[in-house]
């Protein structure tokens, strides 16, 4: 078995170059628009990723709004149990989507025969923890308490929380099954995908939470299983279109079936510390949450739609930072460690520029995004005190946005080539301090909702700047995640099909 460092190392190809494109002229090179990891290459893999991710993001959304519409302790309680619900995830989702690191690179490297087999142990990772993710249920009850809601959100809480964790195997294998194409660049089927079963969600959600078409009116428990069904559904289609014969010849989809333990080993040692940065954050957000529940209904309602408004600024650009992390991925597979810094660069030009008019709309008309929570409110008792909260929270919202892509921009470039164990101890002491001064503003200093909004957005702050230092520092341009080719194997052979096609 090898031996893994995320220390950089030597080249195993060095000296050799991307390959060369007869179709591109000298001009090419000096347009920012057609020159390699310029702005078309990014924006064809980016944008498939962004309307994939906006489609859940407008779908999330909507399912709160229509709780909010069931009732304000449905929504509220669909967000908390939410939250716990990802973050009990977290650690295998890391692992599963960093599968798309390893075909990225072993698609830059032109090595698609490795590609099924690192696919499939990502599957096998996540149907390995399945049963572990299962054992959430039982303590759902213990955990729920230690958050002190209120007995009514609580039971909404629980009820939602346990439904929805029988659908974490099927997010896990739809995530590891994407990769096979996220990986490659071909990210228009993955926004076909998830925005076929995302508009099914939301079908499913209009009958199952308020009782058509023959179902009984289930409320926050259809919205529930409307999202478990669809999560299997998705898993389902996946692994159909990856066992597709021609992707069993060209990439191994069927050969690769089997456990390869050394490739396993080496997925958990680099997928791993991605995973469990992306728990420790969504655990100190989790806090954060917890704790503003403390503060009252009226606090914790207005936090829970700031957040869910904020998430059509926030999951596009997680989109295009995954984009950032498969293009730094193929163009350091091709030994091209400028072209993975350029992608960046580009793709993070592309998250500013949405990230500031997004922030501009939440400043200068926040009720386009608030107004449907309150569209089936017909006493208005609430509106009064909630609305206002709410549209002071955006501004917060967008007081960190800018830095908020920052931070996604760089901790994905450097994790896509392979320096996930620096992201990890940022997280883990972030994540710490953001659990910690949470508790300070609403404990011991008593600062109120915006005491624990203006630590949120100071945290987002620090978390830009010091991934940006990271990425400057420039020493994830020597790492790879894969192993070194078999050494009779030719550089020419090396050579790949440009990333989009």
């Amino acid at each position: 078995m090898d031996t893994f460092s995320n220390e950089p190392q030597a080249n195993p190809y060095e000296g050799s170059s991307a390959p060369h494109d007869p179709h591109r002229s000298p001009t090419d090179e000096q347009s920012w628009w057609r020159r390699p990891a310029g702005g078309r290459e990014v924006l064809l893999v980016a944008l498939p990723l962004v309307i994939s991710s906006l489609s859940w993001t407008i779908m999330t959304f909507v399912d709160r709004v229509l709780l909010k519409w069931d009732s304000g302790d449905a929504m509220t309680a669909a967000f908390a149990a939410g939250t716990v619900w990802f973050s009990t995830l977290c650690l295998p989702l890391g692992i599963a989507m960093y599968t798309s690191t390893f075909v990225s690179q072993y698609f830059g490297a032109g090595r698609h025969d490795r590609i099924g087999l690192a696919v499939w142990q990502g599957v096998w990772m996540a149907l390995a923890v399945s049963p572990i993710i299962l054992l959430a249920i039982p303590l759902a009850p213990a955990m729920f308490r230690l958050a002190d809601h209120t007995p009514e959100v609580m039971e909404l809480e629980l009820i939602y929380f346990k439904i929805l964790c029988w659908g974490g195997p099927a997010m896990l294998v739809g995530q590891a099954l994407a990769a096979f194409y996220s990986g490659r660049g071909k990210t228009s089927v993955v926004m076909v995908v998830d925005t076929s079963v995302a508009v099914l969600n939301l079908a499913l959600d209009w009958v199952w939470i308020f009782g058509y078409l023959g179902f009984p009116a289930m409320g926050i428990a259809g919205a529930a299983w409307a999202t478990v069904v669809s999560l299997w559904i998705k898993a389902a289609i996946y692994a159909y279109l990856v066992l597709q014969p021609q992707h069993r010849e060209q990439f191994g989809t069927v050969a690769g079936l089997r456990f390869d333990w050394p490739l396993f080993i080496r997925q958990i040692y680099y997928g791993g510390p991605s995973g469990l940065q992306l728990a420790l954050d969504i655990v100190g957000f989790t806090v954060f949450i917890v704790l503003i529940g403390r503060l009252g209904i009226i606090e914790a309602e207005a936090s829970s739609m700031a957040f869910s408004v904020s998430t059509l600024a926030f999951m596009p650009i997680w989109g295009m930072s995954m984009a950032a992390s498969i293009l730094v991925g193929q163009h350091l597979g091709e030994n091209r460690d400028d072209l993975a810094s350029r992608a960046t660069w580009t793709a993070l030009t592309y998250a500013l520029c949405y990230m500031a008019g997004i922030s501009v709309l939440y400043l200068a008309v926040p009720d386009v995004f608030l107004i449907w929570f309150f569209a089936g409110d017909r006493s208005g008792e609430m509106r009064d005190q909630v609305h206002p909260l709410a549209v002071s929270l955006l501004r917060f919202v967008a007081a960190y946005n800018l830095l908020d892509a920052m931070g996604m921009m760089f901790s994905s470039a450097v994790k896509g080539a392979g320096d996930t164990r620096f992201v990890l101890r940022v997280s883990m002491v972030m994540a710490t301090l953001l659990s910690v001064l949470s508790w300070v503003a609403v404990e011991w200093l008593e600062l109120g909702v915006y005491g624990c909004w203006a630590v949120i957005t100071l945290w987002v702050w620090v978390m830009g700047i010091v991934f940006l230092l990271r990425f400057l520092g420039g020493k994830w341009r020597s790492m790879r995640v894969i192993e070194a080719a078999p050494p009779d194997l030719p550089v020419q052979e090396l050579e790949t099909e440009p990333a989009v096609s």
